[in-house]
């Protein structure tokens, strides 16, 4: 499942991919990969995406769940 959030708030902020993945020390490629659904990150990795972002796990990590 694509990652919507993350790029929404990676947009947000006006940040390329490039941008975000030095702030977090990966390449390019792992945050495309976020995004794209194809890649699961580490806590520790999604942790350094929000402090980047400014944002909470939850807003950027947590799946809605339309059963709850």
């Amino acid at each position: 499942m694509k990652n919507l959030k993350l790029k929404a708030a990676r947009a947000a902020k006006d940040m390329s991919q490039q941008q975000l993945a030095d702030a977090v020390d990966v390449a390019r490629q792992t945050i495309n990969a976020i995004e794209m659904g194809d890649y699961n990150p580490s806590l520790n990795l999604c942790i350094a995406i929000c402090k980047a972002l400014n944002t909470t796990l939850n807003d950027l990590f947590w799946k809605e769940n339309d059963n709850a």
